[in-house]
């Protein structure tokens, strides 16, 4: 199977080479140039299988480059013994017709786990591939999660390089305090004084600038990313909504209608892999964007404009702080019919005037794909809460603003098939808030807050985080985003 640019779509690469490079060189996003299709066979099939041979099964049609051999490396190698049960993404269920999909049983509680623990195989086997000998140097801007689930992933892999960017005061103390105590040779992290879209606009630009790339091929390096530009990113999360779909029919679910997915998304991958896994046959009727008060998703979805002029607000779902929906691109590529001409006209009107439109005929598919809604913090804070109280499940900050929106979808059109709520991250790496939600008792310090919460909801407290309270913190650095390149240059020391 080849891949295209979504902005020009002459660009053919192999599987090996979009993973290996992560963007294109005009920089659009590589995609697949067709899609397989999963019959009823395959879904038998699949339900048999454990969640690794899931993995194999789904993987093995967009990976057509990689032997069976470099296949097994790849998904075993991410997901044995990375997760606390044999199951890393078990579904859980909370009523009648509500489930959710547990995202969060990784070495960083937090859904990136469920690709980021392969990305690191599948780029070391692409690099062998595509990239003559060269070091990989992957450039990562995080609102929170992709940072550590990346740092984690890529720590001492060999021929490897990796740096986190994260907005100062954009993300909460627990995803702070993974990434600054990061262990591994080759990780590097710095904080910036800006926002998530700040962070990810500076390592675009570092990225599709040619002055650095060829600084890095002085030194034999090369970029690549770990952010779900990358496909190799995206393609394992395609996986865990196929799984779920199987799951649901070992349960005995009645789905002769289908069901409903809703994510919580601020850069619209996740709910990306989902449309992709419709796009293979998983009967998929609605998907249900989900946003905080950085509602422009939810605004696109209803009016066909996507407008990044607009207050930014920090929340209490941080990994949702994000007006720049990088993944949205791959999107309008499969909503204009693959016109790549198309892509790009948008993509540069978004880069110069912050804003653009659809065309009236992928507005129309936009309103058959998908429904869109939001929550500020305090119905955030109230979802967490209600769900806590009538279905005894615990929820965080991210996952309530799904289960909230949901809520909203149901009210307003009275659609009643099944659904499966992404749940993006344990509660406890946001123990503050969720605590908050639960109690006006407070505790003093972060890790008296996480005690605290196990405590009152009698849950346990995931393994990495409970590490965290003594671990040693070795990056403060902190930059201005204009600084982002010399920050680079001298964590590489080039």
């Amino acid at each position: 199977m080849n891949y295209v640019s979504t902005r020009d779509k002459n660009n053919k690469v192999s599987s090996a080479e979009a993973i290996a490079h992560g963007i294109s060189k005009e920089g659009g996003l590589f995609v697949p140039e067709s899609f397989p299709k999963l019959s009823n066979t395959d879904f038998e099939n699949l339900k048999k299988l454990d969640y690794i041979g899931r993995a194999k099964y789904v993987l093995k049609y967009f990976l057509t480059d990689f032997t069976e051999e470099e296949l097994d490396y790849c998904v075993n190698g991410a997901y044995t013994g990375s997760f606390d049960n044999d199951k890393p993404a078990p579904i859980a269920k909370l009523g009648d017709r509500i489930n959710t999909l547990e995202l969060w049983h990784g070495p960083t509680c937090a859904f990136k786990d469920l690709a980021l623990q392969m990305l690191p195989y599948l780029l070391t086997v692409s690099a062998k591939k595509a990239s003559a000998g060269k070091k990989t140097v992957i450039l990562v801007a995080t609102s929170g999660d992709t940072g550590k689930a990346a740092l984690e992933g890529f720590k001492d892999v060999a021929d490897t390089e990796i740096m986190v960017f994260y907005p100062n005061d954009g993300v909460s103390p627990m995803q702070k305090l993974q990434m600054a105590s990061q262990k591994g040779g080759n990780v590097h992290v710095c904080a910036i004084n800006g926002n998530f879209d700040d962070a990810q606009t500076g390592v675009k630009k570092i990225f599709t600038d040619k002055e650095v790339a060829e600084r890095l091929n002085e030194h034999n390096m090369q970029f690549s990313s770990a952010n779900s530009i990358n496909w190799g990113r995206l393609v394992p999360q395609i996986v865990y909504y196929v799984s779920a779909y199987c799951d649901l029919l070992n349960r005995g679910e009645s789905l002769e209608n289908g069901f409903i997915v809703t994510v919580p998304t601020g850069n619209f991958g996740n709910i990306l892999a989902a449309y992709y896994a419709k796009k293979m046959g998983v009967p998929i009727n609605k998907l249900i964007c989900a946003s905080n008060s950085n509602n422009v998703l939810t605004d696109f979805i209803k009016t066909g404009k996507y407008d990044r002029n607009r207050e930014f607000y920090t929340t209490v779902s941080p990994s949702m702080d994000i007006l720049i929906s990088s993944n949205l691109e791959r999107m309008l590529f499969e909503l204009s019919g693959c016109d790549d001409k198309a892509v790009a006209e948008m993509q540069n009107e978004l880069k110069n005037s912050g804003a653009f439109c659809v065309t009236d005929d992928m507005e129309k598919k936009i309103t058959e794909l998908f429904w869109g809604g939001c929550c500020d913090d305090t119905q955030t804070l109230e979802t967490i809460g209600n769900t806590y109280k009538d279905y005894g499940y615990l929820c965080d900050t991210h996952t309530a603003v799904a289960v909230n929106v949901y809520g909203q979808y149901v009210k307003a059109t009275g659609d009643n098939r099944p659904v499966v709520i992404a749940s993006t991250a344990s509660p406890y790496k946001f123990a503050d808030s969720v605590l908050s939600a639960l109690t006006d008792k407070k505790a003093e310090s972060d890790f008296d807050k996480v005690r605290q919460l196990s405590r009152l909801t009698s849950t346990e407290i995931p393994e990495p985080i409970k590490a965290l309270e003594n671990a040693e913190i070795r990056f403060n650095d902190v930059c201005e985003k204009d600084e982002m390149l010399t920050a680079v240059y001298s964590a590489l020391k080039i």
